[in-house]
């Protein structure tokens, strides 16, 4: 199952995906290891959109940073057959459209506007807009409405009218999991979950083409814990003999067993796990994708941001003004969960030296609640030993919490560099940290600048199509990314529906446009990352720089008000590899800085409509 290659697919089909795009992709706030609390209130489930810098930032001016191109509106003219004559063009209800540069029965308002064709969209079709009418403002493209036949049981787990989908979730209990969540004390179960999914799975078969075919969700719970390979392997199994589905959506947050399982019995898995390396995706090509990015992309970003950023400057933002004067001695504390985490401590040393630093010290915990605060006691007394001024942070969200209070126990004040690392980056659990070392903590963040989750984010479109708050009010903004992206790419596949045809349309699609509230997305070969990452399996592409403000007020991610928020710098303005600029960090700078946007941001203002309610 091997999809298109760098370039796309040498086919009419694979050239038309790459100029238009199928995935007008709702982006991810949340990019968990554990899918436990909405974390960012905007854009999470919405199709990124191109914004300007705000006035007065690094890349408003000559920064090299670029808008991507709006994979609905490119420059390029529309792939056409032999002919090339659009008066040639078939009608889109029986599949017959010569000229169209998509597969068999799929067609956007803006191809047929282009090739003159007068298509019904019906009533979901903002024909002023061509998007559909949903309110938000990243809505994506208008598909023509799909009748005739779509080809019946095209792929496992397919027929004419039905997609077979599990989706894995762990168990209500799981220990590690409860021992995460207890520190924000998030209620939603897994009956909440669901019922939220079905929810927003209403509103995707409302605005997206699905070709006559509605998604069979068949929710599995984990046998074991989110640790337990061999429970992971078993609950694959099952699925596999008994189930029989198309896809499977998530997987055990701290195994890669279940993903390898499914895998190996050619079954494709969207977030099924931790992730893995790009030689794993490469070698299970078709068969594994993320919608985050990997731990070895983000460590290449941590690298440049440090490099560019930090490295050779004195460390000013210590909490000890004795660093002030003294130039950034780095250390680098990190989780480890496995083999995989040492050879991960190694690259990232190694992307540190050609970014033109060293760590001097790495100390490595395991996550477990009873050796924890023994582990943080002499992590500590290491870093302070070793004169680090500057703690690079790359675990789970709870430690910090003993790092933090056992740091100040030993009268140690270094500057605290986050890295995008799961769910430390959010207000929910930073307010849990020693505040006297975190007013200290500055880096960069996998997540969009926040937006009022009751005007930007999967929350407010559930509330506004089904005119009630989500049952699973904190963790709806982990329960999206995953089903939406499938829906988003389903409309580009049509109604030929097969693995091999669902990856061609991940592959050709452009890389979603820029925006503050939601990062860019792209699968494939786009020239983003390095040679030896493409093609690439893992969706986000971009980090925002961002610093913690003990004195600002407001909600956290799960709605609670108090103090402490992070600051986005520059409004949110996001970087991919090779953008982030040369010289010192805007960390602590007020000015041009956001913590939640209480309207959208500037150029992503939402629509106003009715909902659709079948």
């Amino acid at each position: 199952m091997q999809p298109a290659s760098a370039e796309g697919s040498n086919t009419d089909t694979g050239r038309a995906l790459k100029r238009y795009g199928p995935i007008a992709l709702i982006a991810v706030v949340a990019l968990v290891v554990v899918g436990l609390v909405v974390v960012g209130g905007g854009g999470d489930d919405d199709d990124v959109a191109t914004t300007e810098a705000p006035p007065g930032s690094e890349a408003s001016g000559d920064s090299e940073t670029t808008d991507a191109p709006d994979p609905t509106t490119g420059d390029d003219e529309p792939t056409q057959t032999e002919s090339g004559d659009p008066d040639d063009a078939g009608d889109p209800d029986a599949g017959d459209m010569p000229d169209s540069p998509f597969p068999e029965g799929v067609m956007t308002y803006n191809v047929a506007q282009e090739l003159g064709l007068d298509i019904d969209f019906g009533e979901r079709c903002d024909t002023e807009t061509g998007r559909v009418k949903a309110q938000t403002f990243f809505a994506p493209e208008c598909f023509a409405p799909f009748e005739g036949d779509n080809g019946g049981a095209t792929a496992r787990g397919v027929t004419a009218d039905s997609i077979r989908i599990v989706q894995w979730v762990s168990q209500d209990a799981d220990p590690i999991l409860e021992f995460i969540t207890s520190a924000i004390l998030n209620e939603d179960t897994n009956a909440d979950d669901e019922a939220t999914l079905r929810g927003m799975m209403e509103y995707y078969e409302t605005y997206y083409e699905t070709y006559g075919r509605s998604v069979e969700l068949i929710v599995v719970e984990g046998s074991g814990a989110v640790t337990d390979a061999a429970a992971a392997r078993a609950d694959a199994v099952r699925i596999d003999e008994e189930l029989d589905p198309f896809m499977v959506w998530g997987g055990p947050a701290l195994t890669n067993a279940f993903a390898e399982e499914l895998a190996a019995r050619g079954i494709p898995c969207f977030s099924c796990g931790p992730g893995f390396t790009k030689e794993y995706y490469q070698d299970n090509a078709g068969l594994a994708y993320t919608v985050g990015k990997g731990g070895d992309q983000l460590d290449l970003l941590v690298a440049e941001y440090i490099g560019k950023r930090l490295a050779g400057q004195p460390a000013i933002h210590a909490g000890d003004e004795s660093m002030h004067d003294t130039e950034r001695v780095f250390g680098r504390i990190w989780i480890e969960s496995s083999a995989e985490s040492a050879v991960a401590n190694e690259r990232f040393e190694a992307n540190a030296a050609e970014a033109g630093f060293e760590i001097t010290e790495s100390q490595n915990y395991a996550l477990d609640p009873a050796t924890l605060q023994e582990s943080a006691a002499t992590v500590i007394t290491r870093m302070k030993e070793a004169g680090v001024t500057s703690v690079i942070f790359n675990g789970d969200p709870v430690a910090p919490r003993e790092f933090t209070n056992e740091a100040t126990a030993q009268n140690y004040f270094p500057e605290w560099i986050v890295t995008g690392s799961v769910l430390v980056d959010t207000a929910a659990f930073s307010r849990t940290y020693d505040q006297e070392q975190w007013s200290n903590a500055f880096g960069v963040s996998n997540l969009a600048a926040r937006v009022d989750r009751t005007i930007g984010s999967s929350y407010a479109i559930y509330e506004w199509f089904q005119g009630e708050e989500p049952p699973a009010a904190d963790n709806i903004g982990v329960i999206t990314p995953v089903p939406n992206t499938f829906y988003a790419i389903l409309q580009g596949v049509g109604p030929n529906l097969t693995i091999e045809n669902f990856n061609e349309a991940v592959f050709s699609a452009e890389p979603t446009p820029r925006a503050l509230s939601a990062p860019s997305l792209s699968w494939g070969s786009e020239g983003i990352w390095p040679d030896d990452f493409e093609p690439d399996y893992r969706g986000v592409d971009d980090i925002t720089e961002i610093w913690w403000d003990p004195d600002a007020t407001g909600p956290d991610e799960i709605d609670r008000d108090g103090p402490g928020l992070w600051r986005y710098v520059d409004g949110g303005l996001r970087y991919k590899p090779g953008e982030i600029p040369e010289g010192p960090p805007k960390a602590f700078v007020e000015e041009g800085s956001t913590t939640i946007y209480t309207e959208p941001p500037p150029g992503e203002e939402l629509p106003s409509y009715e909902p659709i309610r079948n």
